[in-house]
């Protein structure tokens, strides 16, 4: 390869680059993102009752077959922490890498997980955005949740961080988008 004198390109230093533009533009489709954020937070809400439910099932399972051995079935309450990580996480990675991009509950309030440039979630990415976001809000408290009032795709800090945006499903953003144009 030779240099002729010109500003060096990413080609011409053996790099790569493949920058996609975002794929969702907030001044063209307003519709994908109108009611997001307040949608999420039922979402979210929804979502904990999902993972909530075996766990206490199994709690309850624990502390019944404690009283059958005289105590010694509770050795197992150990085991609800490690447990209640790995549902969690195979629970946010099966629901976001499936065909809908979305967990239950954000099935239930139409939205669903793209990357930025489009693309739909898939399993680790659903569970790496868990794992961000679990992780963010513990460090740096709740108040994460306030960069989605400042961005026009209404991203959180997590969605930042591993590259997602959350949108309004298809359905919803049609009926979102005849009602725009009906104003």
């Amino acid at each position: 390869m030779s240099y002729s004198g010109q500003n060096p390109g990413p080609s011409d230093i053996g790099i790569a680059a493949d920058v996609r533009p975002h794929a969702y533009d907030p001044r063209t489709n307003p519709e994908l993102f109108d009611g997001v954020l307040a949608r999420r937070v039922v979402a979210f809400v929804i979502d904990l009752i999902v993972i909530a439910v075996p766990l206490i099932a199994a709690a309850m399972f624990i502390f019944v077959l404690g009283l059958i051995t005289f105590g010694l079935g509770w050795t197992l309450f150990w085991l609800l922490s490690p447990a209640s990580v790995v549902w969690a996480l195979f629970y946010y990675g099966m629901t976001l890498g499936s065909l809908a991009s979305a967990t239950l509950g954000m099935r239930a309030m139409e939205l669903e997980m793209r990357t930025w440039y489009g693309a739909p979630a898939y399993f680790v990415l659903g569970a790496v955005h868990a794992v961000v976001y679990w992780v963010s809000v513990s460090i740096l408290s709740p108040f994460i949740l306030v960069v989605g009032f400042f961005n026009p795709r209404k991203r959180l800090l997590h969605d930042l961080i591993v590259g997602t945006v959350i949108i309004n499903a298809s359905g919803r953003a049609t009926t979102l988008r005849a009602r725009h144009a009906a104003l």
